[in-house]
């Protein structure tokens, strides 16, 4: 048996569909399981025990040469199931034509017209990974695995206890503000080392923030570490404190301890933090204004941005106190 999961949206979008990886492999151990992710989030993937193949869509480069490309590698496969967790047209595509004997996808993909199963697509308060459940629930069963990544040991001597900061997110709104990090850095115990985590691009402002902090114990590894690495550093976190983005989800995959902060955002979209020990954290009076969007703004639209100004930090120690 020869199975494609597809899922190439942003990283958090990835994490979380490796549930299904989970689940497939618990059921069809034998089978060989491949995963279509975008160019850039191959790297999440590596070493996975459960993964035949990583397959890999460049949308920036030749966009549609190489879906043309990827969609004859996909028919060269003749897989038995291909299992489509998104609900755009390119990957409608892909799962359309790719020649499987079994094509699933969601009923809001406008191809689904073409699949050999199209399963509702719920929006009203499951969680993203029971969503995605939804869709191979008739050939295994309902149950719900947690996302899973597989990380390595870090190759640096880590100073503990420590926390780990990810304070950026790609939309503004979902992120919470650069002066309240280093609020809370400044107030965090004097006994925990302080890590800040991100991308190359979120260099300028995790420096800016530690400039800010003014304390000693506070180590910028933004743009050092692979999302892997950081995982593997979040598992032995005292807490991650992290926006409604990418390190929440990478968090929920290694089961690290979570504090999570929703400004614009909330859970009800079904992408909150799923480790044992994790918190949301947002504005404490409604907002009739929240949420503004589901995937957030470049600015706020109102202009106060109260759904993360009026977080106190106060509730953000609440959390490791606890």
């Amino acid at each position: 048996m020869k199975i494609l999961v597809i899922q190439t949206a942003f990283i958090g979008d990835a994490i979380l569909a490796t549930s299904l990886l989970e689940k497939l492999h618990h059921h069809y151990p034998q089978a060989e399981i491949d995963f279509l992710v975008r160019r850039g989030n191959e790297s999440l993937l590596k070493n996975h025990p459960y993964l035949h193949e990583t397959l890999v869509w460049d949308k920036k480069e030749g966009k549609y040469a190489s879906l043309w490309k990827l969609l004859r590698s996909i028919r060269s496969r003749q897989y038995t199931y291909v299992i489509n967790v998104q609900r755009f047209a390119t990957t409608g595509f892909l799962t359309a034509f790719s020649g499987a004997e079994t094509t699933v996808g969601f009923d809001k993909n406008p191809l689904s017209f073409l699949f050999t199963r199209k399963i509702k697509h719920r929006f009203d308060g499951p969680h993203e990974v029971e969503r995605n459940t939804d869709l191979i629930a008739w050939f295994t069963d309902e149950r719900v695995f947690r996302p899973r990544l597989y990380p390595p040991t870090l190759s640096f001597p880590t100073q503990t206890p420590y926390v780990c900061l990810a304070p950026s997110s790609v939309w503004f709104t979902k992120q919470y503000p650069e002066e309240k990090w280093v609020d809370l850095i400044q107030q965090l115990p004097a006994s925990l080392h302080v890590y800040l985590l991100g991308g190359p691009g979120d260099k300028d402002l995790t420096e800016r923030i530690q400039q800010a902090a003014g304390r000693s114990q506070v180590q910028n590894l933004a743009g050092t570490l692979s999302l892997l690495e950081s995982a593997a550093l979040m598992q032995g976190a005292v807490m991650n404190y992290v926006n409604d983005s990418g390190p929440m989800h990478l968090c929920s995959a290694v089961n690290a301890p979570t504090a999570a902060i929703f400004c614009s955002t909330v859970p009800m979209f079904g992408f909150g933090p799923l480790a044992e020990r994790s918190q949301v954290i947002e504005v404490p009076e409604a907002l009739a204004c929240r949420p503004c969007g589901i995937h957030g703004y470049k600015s706020c639209p109102q202009g106060h941005f109260k759904c993360a100004r009026d977080i106190r930090t106060e509730q953000l120690l609440e959390v490791i106190r606890a």
